[in-house]
């Protein structure tokens, strides 16, 4: 289970928090802005902050009433075995509720709080309350092979009957006081095991994450090949896929399609490992090859990654199983197998765009991101503008004009295996770091590069933000257009917009100035003004979504005296852009034609 995060919304919540968290490792604090003056992170809107943390599958301890939590977090709940744990705490810490994701921690995180604080922890669950645990919440990774015997075993045990438990692979020591009081001879059976079995009505069968499968592969192997080799393995060694902990390869491999496709159809991680980890495998391998280690460097893969993500006590119960270009094979550990902690993960980059500036225009896709991330990287002034969202995350910042250096960062992080968020304003696929990153990618400075998971988050563009803000000026063709010549000649930013002036386009001017470039704002204004009327709308925004902010209708003959800079952007009209005066607000847009299309229509039926 992650971090919880404890959220305040008074003083006096806040300051139980504090309380509570020298209790809980690694726990945050978020505290609503108005009341809380001291927090991990601080939020103006509790609602869209407890949603937005439910979404990104966080803990989440709510010091408030729990119909608080109910309300702003009931349109989220779908799947009970997949929400994070939920618990309401009461302001004098005197009750912890679980509310949701009982049976994913929420239960024993209720207790673990009911303990810090000398309270209570109220608990509901039956199976938890007659025996301590919840039989269908194993440990993390097990799996049950039937859930329709797990409820005639545990409508049983809050009976009152016996229980048979046989272990064949890793422990019933969760079972706690359900093991103890085992008996050979009981109506009623637990086995755990890694073999493939099946359930009767009677027989509850857990497989624990005890098996590493060891995979090798040719490049560009279709996913239908890995999958038939590696299920035909397993089946044919009588083994259960549900008691595989994860797939395992060789670091070459993290980008290979077919590998995660296995992995995520088994729904577990896949992991890699240097050929020196492998390396140190190579004495117990059964089936060493010689060409193999002159292609890769090591005697073996598929074995070798199944041994080292099985551990020392492993022993290999599956070896080396061709097909025509890969290869499998299957250790067993003695113990169940935290995938977190073998070999490396894939490392991942999203290129989030967090829009302009307010919290009311990030996209859910890019909160996620964000909170997901391990690390996050930006200009200072972007990581400021979504500090609530990355408290306690390792923080790579970098000013204004160190684009490369920053984007360079997140690539290596994330070829370290990390999963990195790469903050940008607006969206960062215009004038964002997106195709930034993409350029170093394909320039190659480190192979590693390229094998990183890669995506971007995409975001309101202070386009469409100013666009909103003053009606529909956009509503028709458009274009946009840099002015900072810093990376683009002048020339050819004069030739786009003399093409923008002849092609009638709503035209968006980005970075139209700053203090060491203020002429080329009155040139853009020129070429634009040529071939539309000195009266054309035109519309200057600052600042957007943040508490300053300016939106302002003016023309295009009194576009040159406003106050421009870095943070402004300027939306040019065309010749059809019209203003619309109004006492509540003016407002700009640019028919498409419809009016033209209905006099048409209204002349052709009256002819």
């Amino acid at each position: 289970m992650s971090a919880p995060v404890i959220v305040a919304l008074t003083a006096r919540g806040a300051a139980l928090a504090e309380r509570l968290r020298e209790r809980i490792p690694r726990a945050e604090i978020h505290g609503y802005a108005p009341r809380v003056s001291s927090a991990d992170s601080r939020f103006d809107d509790a609602s869209e902050h407890l949603r937005a943390l439910f979404g990104a599958n966080r803990p989440i301890v709510g010091v408030c009433a729990a119909g608080i939590l109910i309300r702003a977090l009931a349109p989220l709940i779908d799947d009970k075995r997949a929400e994070p744990p939920v618990v309401a705490l009461a302001e004098d810490g005197s009750v912890a509720v679980p509310l949701l994701g009982g049976h994913r921690g929420a239960n024993t995180l209720a207790r673990d709080i009911a303990a810090a604080l000398s309270g209570v922890a109220a608990i509901t669950t039956a199976s938890d309350l007659s025996h301590g645990i919840a039989l269908d919440t194993p440990p993390p990774g097990w799996r049950i092979a039937d859930p329709e015997a797990l409820k005639t075993v545990a409508a049983g045990l809050i009976a009152g009957d016996q229980v048979s438990v046989v272990v064949e692979a890793a422990d019933a020591n969760w079972l706690g006081q359900i093991a103890r009081g085992s008996s050979a001879d009981a109506p009623l059976t637990i086995c755990i095991t890694h073999r493939d079995m099946a359930a009767d009505a009677r027989t509850l069968v857990y497989h624990p994450p005890v098996l590493a499968l060891g995979l090798g592969c040719e490049r560009d192997t279709a996913p239908e090949e890995l999958h038939d080799l590696a299920r035909s393995a397993l089946a044919a060694n009588g083994l259960s896929v549900a008691a595989v902990a994860c797939v395992v390869s060789l670091d070459r491999k993290e980008d290979e399609p077919a590998i995660h496709a296995l992995a995520a159809e088994f729904g577990v991680p896949a992991r890699f490992f240097s050929v020196e980890q492998l390396a140190a495998e190579e004495p117990r391998l059964v089936n060493p090859s010689t060409v193999v280690r002159r292609a890769v460097g090591i005697g073996g893969v598929a074995e070798a990654a199944a041994l080292a993500a099985a551990g020392a006590e492993a022993r290999l119960i599956v070896a080396k199983t061709r097909s025509a270009r890969a290869t499998a094979a299957v250790a067993l550990s003695p113990a169940a197998i935290d995938a977190r902690c073998v070999g490396r993960r894939r490392g991942a980059l999203t290129v989030v765009g967090i829009g302009p500036g307010g919290a009311a225009w990030r996209t859910a896709e890019a909160i996620a991101a964000i909170v997901e991330a391990d690390e996050v990287v930006g200009y200072g002034l972007y990581l400021d503008l979504v500090a609530d969202l990355i408290a306690g995350k390792r923080r790579h910042e970098s000013p204004l004009g160190a684009e490369e250096a920053r984007v360079k960062t997140a690539l290596v992080r994330a070829a370290e295996g990390r999963n990195v968020a790469l903050i940008s304003s607006g969206d960062a696929g215009i004038y964002g770091m997106a195709a930034l990153a993409v350029e170093l990618v394909e320039r190659g400075d480190d192979p590693a590069w390229a094998r990183i998971g890669f995506r971007v988050a995409p975001g309101v563009s202070a386009l469409q933000a100013a666009a909103a803000r003053i009606g529909a000026p956009l509503g028709h063709d458009f274009c946009a257009i840099s002015l900072s010549d810093l990376l683009t000649p002048w020339e050819a930013i004069e030739q786009r917009l003399a093409a923008a002036a002849a092609g009638d386009f709503v035209t968006a001017l980005y970075n139209p100035g700053s203090q060491q470039r203020r002429w080329q704002f009155g040139r853009a204004i020129e070429i634009l003004g040529r071939q539309r009327p000195a009266t054309t709308p035109c519309v200057v925004a600052r600042n957007l979504g943040r508490r300053d902010e300016q939106v302002a209708v003016t023309s295009i003959a009194q576009l040159k005296d406003a106050d421009i800079d870095m943070l402004t952007l300027v939306l040019v009209g065309s010749s059809r852009t019209r203003r619309v005066r109004r006492a509540a607000g003016d407002l700009v847009y640019t028919p498409r034609g419809y009016t033209e299309k209905n006099q048409a229509g209204k002349r052709v039926n009256r002819s």
